[in-house]
């Protein structure tokens, strides 16, 4: 691909002539047919079909006439990855490493191809994570909190979603014959990694217990479930994460909370339906995951923490904890390698889905530290891929569901601690090495947030004044009544709470854009402003052996391409 130079466009004083050359794909010819997407009034006449035919006619004009051919694909999502985060993250790695921060890369910042993925949801501006990973796993975007179901159904109503569940990429490998794994440091029935397996209108029926006690649950079975007696080919040879607890029966107790027993009351003790399968393997600890042979596996499950995982900070220095049975847990990148290996074993290739899940949770509590040392965690994972695979038959694509609200603000100078106060002045004029203040002469710190528990008014938890994660509460006590003084207030330690404007006892999603960074077969489609749900029609338009089975299924049009939404239910006898 011809790449544009941006300094000799700047001498030539030709931005504009430069910024709208078109970026055409290498693999573009005058033979590409465009695909008529039928024009509609949106949202009121937008539908899973619609959605389908629409990514796919994008991802076509991307992708060109002559497809790629991706043997193996990964798909690294950061939940909750913003571009601010990926820019704080990045300086606070050089940081770290005690060089220039704001020249630093993370590993997927390397990859030569990248664009912007639009997140809204089809009934909402600022997205959830359910939503918006089943637009990337299924090509079609859907409602706040579906998982695997299109936008007819009604939420938490089982009965409305039957015949509106939708294939989803991984399942598509199974049938395609390919390996299909999972990794998070969520729970593995949490929104992101359900939406790869798991079909239902209720992304918090993890367990059987959940459904049980919805009022519309009906005959629903919860990801957990979902999970172990997936239908297509053999299943996930790979699923490693937390949420043991939706896992394990009431009479069995938590390996590493004693105190704690299981919550499943179906009588069905998925540890040993998973375990029982020839070949399977089960660990719960890094010990146990560090011996796992590797060459005897041929399906693995880790399930490290009875809900999520820890925080990496909290992974690498943990807390001391009544009632707890200390125990290591694999890192995100120890993870994706082992993933990796058992994956490999087929000739076939595989689909693989790594997620970086706490980022979103360390933004929800308002602390900055623990999101961006998760975010250098998942680059991690992904430099592991990279070393790992040839980028000749393996597409990476690396992006997030949607983005959160912590801003990156000031005019900090050249250096700056990103979690530290501000030297450099209020306005851009006054750029030194002083401390900034503000106008009530008061410091403050480069991050904080929109909106979170970072609020400094008093809560039932903690008095006025800076918070400490976690800052868990039930009300404010009333309104803050100054913005503290920070100077004597260490910013950059690991438990420091950025301000928030508005107190919320979980800080929000974001509504904007995010990125996508990408490299391998197919990784060139990846340029300009996408759909989210694009995503997923250029893996698949780049992937010969996901292609060939959409269009065994009646998917495609004359051309070869996937336009049409396939019927799962109709795939269903044919999985087994």
């Amino acid at each position: 691909m011809k790449r544009l130079h941006p300094l000799p466009c700047l001498l030539a004083l030709g931005l504009t002539a430069c910024a709208s050359q078109p970026t055409a794909s290498p693999h573009a010819s005058a033979t590409l047919t465009p695909i008529a997407v039928p024009q509609i009034q949106r949202p009121q006449q937008e539908t899973a079909a619609w959605w389908f035919t629409a990514g796919a006619a994008a991802a076509h004009a991307n992708v060109g006439a002559t497809p790629p051919r991706a043997k193996n694909v990964i798909v690294f999502l950061g939940d909750g990855m913003s571009i601010p985060t990926i820019a704080a993250a990045h300086i606070l790695l050089g940081q770290r490493q005690g060089k220039d921060g704001e020249s630093a890369r993370l590993s997927f910042e390397t990859l030569p191809y990248t664009a912007l993925s639009r997140t809204y949801e089809t009934d909402s501006q600022t997205p959830d994570s359910a939503g918006t990973m089943t637009a990337i796993m299924s090509g079609v975007k859907t409602k706040a909190g579906f998982i695997g179901v299109g936008q007819g159904a009604d939420r938490a109503d089982c009965a409305s979603s039957k015949g509106d569940e939708l294939l989803s990429g991984l399942e598509l490998a199974e049938l395609a014959g390919l390996s299909t794994g999972a990794v998070t440091t969520t729970k593995i029935t949490h929104a992101t990694p359900a939406a790869t397996y798991g079909h239902l209108p209720e992304r918090n029926w993890e367990g059987d217990v959940d459904v049980a006690n919805s009022p519309k649950g009906g005959d629903c079975l919860d990801f957990a479930r979902q999970l172990v007696e997936q239908p297509f080919g053999n299943g996930l040879e790979v699923a490693l994460g937390g949420g043991r607890e939706n896992f394990m029966l009431p009479t069995q107790r938590d390996p590493e909370e004693p105190g704690r027993p299981g919550k499943r009351l179906d009588q069905h003790d998925l540890i040993a339906q998973w375990s029982a399968r020839p070949g399977a393997s089960y660990v719960w600890n890094k010990e146990q995951f560090d011996k796992v042979d590797i060459g005897a596996t041929t399906h693995l499950l880790g399930l490290f923490e009875r809900s999520h995982m820890r925080f990496d900070h909290d992974r690498l220095n943990p807390p001391e904890e009544k009632g707890r049975v200390a125990a290591d847990e694999p890192s995100l990148a120890e993870m994706t390698r082992t993933a990796l290996k058992i994956l490999k074993k087929n000739p076939k290739g595989y689909f693989l889905m790594v997620e970086g899940g706490r980022i979103d949770h360390g933004h929800h509590a308002g602390n900055a530290y623990r999101a961006l040392t998760d975010t250098i965690a998942f680059s991690d994972a992904i430099q592991a891929a990279m070393d790992d695979t040839d980028a000749a038959d393996t597409l990476i694509v690396v992006t997030s569901d949607h983005s959160h609200t912590m801003y990156f603000s000031g005019y900090p100078q050249r250096g700056n601690p990103i979690l530290g106060l501000v030297h450099g002045g209020s306005d851009f004029e006054d750029s030194g090495e002083a401390l900034a203040l503000d106008q009530l002469g008061l410091p403050y710190t480069t991050l904080g947030y929109a909106n979170g528990p970072g609020y400094t008014g008093p809560s039932d938890s903690q008095p006025q004044g800076p918070k400490t994660y976690p800052h868990y509460y039930k009300k404010l006590q009333g309104p803050s009544t100054a913005r503290p003084d920070l100077r004597k207030v260490d910013t950059q330690a690991p438990d420091y709470m950025q301000e928030s404007v508005v107190p919320f006892m979980s800080e929000s999603h974001g509504g904007e854009d995010v990125a996508i960074f990408a490299r391998g077969p197919g990784a060139q489609a990846f340029h300009g402003e996408l759909e989210q749900n694009v995503i997923f029609h250029i893996i698949v338009q780049s992937a010969p052996l996901l292609r060939k089975q959409l269009c065994a299924s009646g998917s495609c049009n004359a051309d070869g391409v996937p336009v049409n939404l396939p019927d799962r239910a109709a795939l269903l006898p044919k999985a087994k």
